[in-house]
């Protein structure tokens, strides 16, 4: 599927200026990455600065879903769904995944 295609190359090639913070925040069992393509807070209550993080991350990633589904002519939620499988493909062992039914679990 060229979309997916589309949506692998991206996420291999999209700079992330929180890199390190995402890493960390993931390897702590905060942040997991959702079957939607977001990320999502694990754990009931998280520090500031990485409820904001998510936020800033789940910000560009939605305006790039929407400039790839733009591109395309498909649903913003079918390119989030594409890239929610390809990240959790690539999460390492150890970290929080959101599945289908809702429940995290780690991987």
């Amino acid at each position: 599927m060229r979309l997916a295609a589309i949506v692998l190359l991206w996420l291999a090639t999209a700079g992330n200026a929180f890199a390190d913070e995402l890493a960390d925040a993931k390897a702590a069992g905060l942040l997991g990455e959702r079957i939607d393509g977001y990320l999502g807070v694990v754990v009931e209550s998280v520090p500031a600065d990485v409820a904001a993080l998510a936020e800033d991350i789940n910000a560009k990633r939605r305006e790039s879903y929407a400039d790839i589904a733009a591109k395309r002519d498909v649903p913003v939620a079918a390119v989030g769904q594409i890239a929610g499988k390809k990240v959790i493909e690539k999460t390492p062992a150890g970290q929080y995944v959101m599945g289908a039914d809702g429940v995290w679990r780690k991987k």
